[in-house]
């Protein structure tokens, strides 16, 4: 069988935790090439994974225009991402970025132009969209068994380290934009819509908090069509918590956990007195959406969660972002999405304990 061959681009903690271990778990995908800014942590990293080729950033366009990888995995600071996207495909490489998928619209329309032209696929990495248990709450609310879904309530959070990136205001770091983005997708999907205001307000914790160049905590309300509300806070100053609750005319149902890869999702559906719980199969997360990727690459399927998807997504977060400065309703604009997750993306593949952390 042939397998898809990946360049790691960006061996930071997101790779080194979840993305390389999950890789030797879909069957059909590879890595043969790590590129980081470590010489020393690449080294070790392709020795533990038998990984033959290791490339600096500087040597990024080389390995490119080698026959060493047919995709890159981009888990790089949020605003590198379109540079070394877009320089992936217009080499012809198929391009796995991590979400958000760029800084601004224009990004991730020159990035989705750089996939049209040379026909490579470019895909988001939105991993609960190949999860069972998110992907069968998404298709029990379509067919009907909450009714019309009305509401939408999350809160995602966890305390961060001060040294972590995520907290650079450079990179476009934040809660909203690492985690935030989990609960404002989930609600695109659960309404089968796009939000067409925000509202939102951050706080900068009292003094004390880990968080200094970001704000600590963000909350969120969205308006979609057919007068629908969503609501949700992202926080980088909060004990875990990664939930979010759906309620529809006619019942309604709990993910708690939901967004984390860690745990195995576990649910709570109800029709007025009468409810039913139910835990899914814990999963690899990051070698499900490989192994799809790699799918869609092997089969000529242009993946669900393309360039389109993470653009809607940073449209709606950059209206956030203008809410919550101004202080003012922000409007949304965007067209509706046709293609949501469906049952033929899940992929339930072993975790693994296998993976070197640096």
């Amino acid at each position: 069988m042939r397998k898809i061959r990946y360049a790691v681009v960006g061996a930071g903690w997101i790779a080194q935790e979840a993305f390389m271990p999950g890789v030797s778990q879909t069957g059909n995908s590879t890595m043969t090439a790590i590129v980081s800014g470590s010489a020393k942590n690449a080294a070790k990293l392709a020795e533990f994974y038998g990984v033959e080729h290791v490339f600096s950033y500087e040597q990024y366009d080389q390995m490119l225009a080698s026959d060493v990888a047919d995709a890159v995995y981009v888990a790089l600071p949020n605003s590198l991402h379109a540079d070394y996207a877009i320089r992936a495909l217009r080499a012809g490489k198929h391009a796995l970025v991590e979400k958000p998928l760029a800084t601004t619209e224009a990004e991730c329309e020159a990035m989705i132009a750089a996939a049209n032209e040379s026909g490579a696929y470019l895909m988001t990495a939105y991993r609960l969209h190949n999860e069972p248990g998110t992907v069968e709450l998404l298709e029990r609310i379509r067919s009907g068994e909450i009714g019309d879904p009305r509401i939408f309530a999350a809160v995602f959070s966890f305390v961060a380290s001060p040294d972590n990136h995520r907290l650079k205001a450079a990179y476009w770091g934040g809660p909203l934009q690492d985690i935030g983005v989990y609960c404002l997708n989930a609600a695109r999907h659960i309404f089968a819509a796009e939000p067409i205001e925000a509202v939102a307000v951050k706080s900068f914790g009292n003094g004390s908090a880990v968080v200094g160049e970001v704000e600590e905590s963000i909350a969120v309300t969205l308006r979609f069509p057919e007068g629908r509300l969503a609501q949700f806070i992202a926080s980088f100053g909060s004990d875990s918590s990664d939930f979010y609750h759906v309620g529809g005319t006619k019942g309604s149902v709990t993910a708690d956990p939901g967004f984390r890869f860690e745990t195995a999702v576990r649910m709570k559906f109800r029709q007025g007195d009468i409810g039913t719980e139910k835990t899914f199969p814990q999963t690899d997360h990051f070698a499900g959406q490989t192994a799809y990727f790699s799918d869609c690459i092997l089969n000529a399927q242009p993946p669900e969660p393309d360039g389109g998807e993470g653009l809607a997504d940073v449209r709606a977060l950059l209206a956030i972002e203008r809410a919550a400065s101004t202080g003012q309703p922000q409007k949304i604009d965007t067209p509706a999405r046709q293609i949501h997750p469906t049952a033929d993306m899940i992929r339930v593949l072993p975790t693994t304990d296998l993976r070197l952390l640096l």
